[in-house]
């Protein structure tokens, strides 16, 4: 039987795992964590009969007579009190690296959907889960489509990895179509229905650089092999480019449970319900370059994340700052790029040595760019 924490547990990959978790006969749920919403994370705690919780901020909800771990760090002390064997980190933003961390150290397995735990801190955890002989696996469908693709050729074979996006609810329109796009239309993403802050970066093109980045300390991969086409019908998630020019794409519906359970159950498979792709009835798949005139944000991240060092960090947490901005109506969508590129000038050079020196980096990152933001109102 093997021991699951899932961090995240409210949020959309977290309910996803509960549904095809349910009734698993070698997994053990014993801990679950959220953000804020306590009424969530009891429900969670009564349905899977996880004895320890964890919430970040304790709201209206009176949580006396459980025990529930309160505060900053709590689903990273939870991991740490509880000593899982496999952690399902599906924790929003920077907060999931705290969770990673405590994950790793630990001495337990990583199923990761937190892409920013990598695009912050690749370096440093890729290095953590090594020393400790712990496999991160991704729970991100590209990833995840990638590493299965990956697994039945030798190295030597691959010549480049290719990551799809769908496009966003904008792929189409000018710069100056962006400029006077609204909370609500940049929300509406045309294939998948996930939280606030993703739904965003799909609809700047970031969350395809944060990912390239993501797959650049996965795979140990350089960016020079690592490249993006845009195909809007979300069907195939992820190519490998072989040596001999043939090609191997990972195709499906567009739906979660299928790389969580995947992820969750050590890359093994196993049946589920859930709709199978019908190519006649899908007809034409189509592709295309991305619009980075439009879209800066993608060439953004992959210059950032060629820079290494703290770059990425800095703009995960500019970008952080910057979404957050355009959802409360404090800046217009344009303006996201823009404030990441300024704060990147500023901090992007800074090379954290320990996750403390990143912790810090990040904090210095969200106060520049809050004070571009604040300049410009």
């Amino acid at each position: 039987m093997k021991r699951l924490v899932i961090a995240g547990v409210t949020g959309s990959i977290g309910s996803q795992a509960l549904e095809i978790l349910h009734g698993h006969e070698e997994i053990e749920i014993v801990g679950v964590a959220a953000g804020s919403n306590g009424a969530g994370l009891l429900e969670a705690m009564a349905q899977t009969g996880a004895s320890a919780g964890a919430l970040n901020l304790q709201g209206d909800i009176d949580l006396d007579g459980f025990d529930i771990e309160v505060g900053d760090d709590a689903a990273a002390r939870l991991i740490r009190e509880v000593q899982p064997d496999l952690v399902l980190n599906a924790v929003v933003g920077f907060a999931g690296l705290a969770v990673t961390q405590a994950a790793l150290e630990s001495g337990a397995d990583l199923a990761l959907a937190n892409k920013e735990s990598l695009v912050a801190g690749g370096n440093l955890v890729m290095d953590l889960a090594a020393r400790q002989g712990l496999a991160i696996t991704p729970v991100d469908s590209e990833h995840a489509a990638l590493a299965q693709l990956l697994s039945g050729v030798e190295a030597n074979d691959v010549e480049r990895l290719v990551l799809t996006a769908s496009g966003g609810p904008f792929r189409g329109r000018t710069a100056e179509e962006l400029a006077s796009v609204t909370v609500s239309e940049a929300l509406a993403h045309p294939t998948w229905n996930m939280g606030g802050k993703i739904s965003i970066d799909s609809a700047t093109l970031m969350n395809k650089g944060l990912e390239l980045i993501e797959a650049h300390h996965l795979f140990a991969v350089p960016y020079d092999q690592l490249g993006v086409v845009v195909h809007p019908e979300s069907l195939v998630h992820a190519v490998i480019e072989l040596v001999d020019g043939m090609q191997l794409a990972h195709l499906g519906v567009a739906d979660m449970r299928a790389p969580i359970a995947w992820a969750v159950d050590g890359g093994n498979r196993r049946r589920l319900d859930i709709p199978r792709l019908d190519l006649a009835s899908a007809g034409s798949l189509t592709f295309e370059e991305p619009d980075i005139k439009a879209f800066p944000a993608l060439a953004i991240a992959i210059e950032a994340g060629r820079a290494g060092g703290g770059a990425p960090a800095v703009l995960n947490a500019a970008n952080e700052v910057a979404v957050e901005a355009f959802l409360s109506g404090g800046i217009p969508f344009t303006r996201i790029p823009e404030v990441v590129a300024l704060t990147l000038d500023v901090l992007g050079s800074e090379v954290p040595e320990s996750f403390e020196e990143l912790t810090a980096l990040d904090t210095s990152a969200r106060s520049q760019a809050r004070s571009f933001i604040e300049a410009a109102a």
